[in-house]
């Protein structure tokens, strides 16, 4: 299967009868913002290159980000701070991400979730994380290079080291508390933590953009460089 016949078969998925209700309502009723424009309403494929050799994984499509947009960390503020830092380090030849038809292009990173559509309140419930693990798995399966994985919470960070751990990688036991900053070697790739760019963390300054862009320099550092610039 390549990536983009994946993606197809994800963006039809109706496994949860709770999240299709909820995003298919958001997608309907609209923000007053986005009023003149057509949500995506779906569940939301991941974005990049499928040769990465990094992946980030968050938790979710915001209600009125991706699930507007259709592309991840698309159309909101967490998104804003994510492409920010992925341009700084490299991995995006422009610092934002604001529709599908915009042109943006990631080079070495790739980009998910384990949940694929926008739940209600930003939780999933353990149902929904479970039907939605093996595109997880089916999009891992599709990218053999990835080396580093940064995780963008405690649920991404949990989420991955399953994810891991499906695929035969030894992960530390007992697991390594979850910190921001924190590296944690595996069997296979490394895993490296941080604080989500919710506003939650950015507005209460838990979260900084010198703070964000540390991890993805240390990324960067275990990568090496990427030859050449943007074609």
């Amino acid at each position: 299967m390549t990536i983009e016949a994946l993606h197809r078969e994800i963006v039809a998925c109706r496994r949860c009868p709770r999240l299709v209700a909820w995003r298919e309502q958001v997608a309907a009723e609209k923000r007053a913002a986005y009023a003149g424009e057509e949500y995506w309403g779906r569940p939301v494929p991941g974005f990049g290159d499928p040769a990465a050799r990094l992946l980030v994984v968050g938790l979710a499509p915001a209600a009125h980000g991706a699930n507007r947009t259709g592309r991840m960390f698309t159309g909101d503020r967490s998104g804003e701070w994510l492409y920010r830092a992925l341009h700084r380090a490299g991995f995006a030849d422009r610092p934002e991400s604001v529709a599908r038809d915009d042109g943006l292009r990631l080079r070495d990173v790739f980009v998910t979730a384990p949940v694929r559509c926008a739940p209600p309140a930003n939780r999933p419930t353990a149902a929904e994380f479970a039907a939605c693990r093996p595109w997880l798995d089916a999009e891992a399966e599709l990218l053999p290079g990835v080396a580093v994985v940064v995780c963008l919470g405690g649920i991404a960070y949990r989420e991955a080291l399953g994810l891991l751990q499906r695929r035969g990688v030894a992960v530390p036991r007992p697991r390594v508390r979850f910190q921001h900053g924190v590296e944690v070697p595996t069997g296979g790739p490394l895993v490296i933590c941080s604080y989500h760019p919710s506003q939650q963390n950015t507005f209460t300054g838990r979260l900084t953009e010198p703070m964000f862009d540390a991890v993805f320099a240390a990324a960067r550092r275990r990568l090496g460089p990427f030859p050449g610039a943007f074609e």
